[in-house]
């Protein structure tokens, strides 16, 4: 049989028109992800970078196919996204309650929920599934979430944002996915925004629709902005709070001082663009790592261009957080509407590829102590930076 795409199902609640004009998401069907041939590939990765997100169902994969068909992407690419040293045992790292790694396959991480035995060379492992409470400064209340409501857990793109290039795509393979009832994700940010989703869903926005729908002012902001990322991350964040959208942190100084990091040098800070670019279609992604972000350099606009109403026409260079993070989520925010929001409804042996360099994505939801969720995820540190938008590109936008 050969290679066959089918639409994504949507649910109801979407904007479908949004979603159908950048052509978001294909099921796959026709092929074995595992074992590709050079010519099925070549097929994957083009739709791929064009639909950005693909999806095998009733797909069987080891743990060393899971890892080809990532490296596939990029084959000088060996490091797992944030290095292959056991992000497990890396105890600074907020990282480190919820990836176990597959001792055989570094490159490969086994998440989700509940204990885990004799699993991969893991002799036993007890697995974290991300609960808002222990991110973020407020937390639904326990009455509230025995109806079911939850929240996002922390919006992100897959990257180590200090000495790594952020990863090209990334895999997540559903192994044992529990069931239960329907879920409410509470945004609770004063909007009243809701969002229905099956349990243990993983939630995806877009960052084309993201940048498509900014004011034209903001569109000017973004494609001349750059953001530089705090050093070593997600040890600098580790007691801090997250926003109740998951979208960004509080602002309470909480962030551990850069002085008492895990030793870091200026030569592996990471500074990437606000907006990246597809580098099959050409298509700019507004995609910032809300909660790493540290500083802003916006440039100034250019000679001949007009600059009445537009913002930070003179450049800046922004340090202060809390403009910062104010500017990025004033960005962000109205890109994780409900209607704008994919939250897959995962089913056992699916595996979701996606473009990481166009989305951003967050865990969800909240499960019992005797449901188990067993999840391999796969993604590899790149051997490239993100592609930038061309000079003509930030001339269309800020004219």
């Amino acid at each position: 049989m050969a290679v066959q795409l089918l639409p994504l199902p949507l649910p109801d609640f979407v904007d479908k028109a949004k979603f159908e004009i950048q052509g978001f998401g294909k099921e796959v069907i026709g092929v074995d992800p595992g074992n590709l041939t050079k010519e099925e590939f070549q097929i994957i990765k083009e739709q791929l970078y064009k639909h950005d997100v693909l999806l095998f169902r009733n797909v069987d994969l080891t743990p060393e196919q899971q890892y080809g068909l990532v490296k596939a992407f990029d084959p000088t690419s060996e490091q797992y996204g944030h290095g292959n040293k056991k992000v497990d045992e890396a105890k600074k790292s907020i990282l480190n309650p919820y990836l176990k790694t597959i001792p055989r396959v570094p490159q490969v991480q086994l998440i989700g929920h509940g204990t885990v035995k004799d699993h991969e060379g893991i002799p036993e492992a007890s697995l974290k599934h991300g609960h808002h409470k222990n991110f973020h400064k407020t937390s639904v209340s326990p009455e509230d979430e025995a109806k079911g409501i939850t929240r996002f857990f922390r919006w992100h793109m897959d990257a180590a944002l200090y000495e790594f290039d952020p990863p090209k795509v990334t895999t997540l393979y559903g192994i044992k996915v529990p069931k239960g009832p329907i879920q409410t994700v509470r945004y609770d940010d004063g909007t009243g925004d809701e969002l229905p989703v099956t349990l243990g869903t993983t939630a995806f926005a877009s960052g084309k629709i993201m940048f498509d729908i900014l004011p034209a002012e903001l569109k000017s902001v973004a494609i001349r902005a750059r953001a530089t990322y705090a050093p070593h991350p997600f040890e600098w964040m580790r007691t801090a709070h997250a926003l109740p959208t998951g979208l960004g942190l509080e602002i309470e100084g909480l962030e551990k001082p850069l002085d008492e990091l895990t030793p870091w040098t200026e030569e592996n800070l990471k500074t990437y663009p606000f907006v990246w670019k597809n580098p099959v279609t050409g298509v700019l992604y507004l995609q910032i790592h809300p909660c790493a972000v540290r500083e802003i350099h916006v440039a100034p606009l250019s000679e001949g261009v007009k600059r009445e109403g537009a913002l930070y026409s003179g450049g800046a260079h922004i340090t202060d957080l809390k403009e910062v993070r104010e500017l990025v989520y004033k960005m962000q925010r109205p890109g994780i509407a409900p209607s704008l929001v994919y939250p897959h409804p995962w089913e056992e042996k699916d595996l979701v590829l996606w473009n990481n360099r166009s989305l951003i994505h967050s865990v969800v939801g909240v499960f019992r102590d005797d449901q188990l969720r067993v999840f391999h995820q796969c993604n590899l540190a790149a051997s490239d930076e993100p592609l930038e938008p061309s000079n003509e590109d930030i001339l269309k936008w800020i004219s």
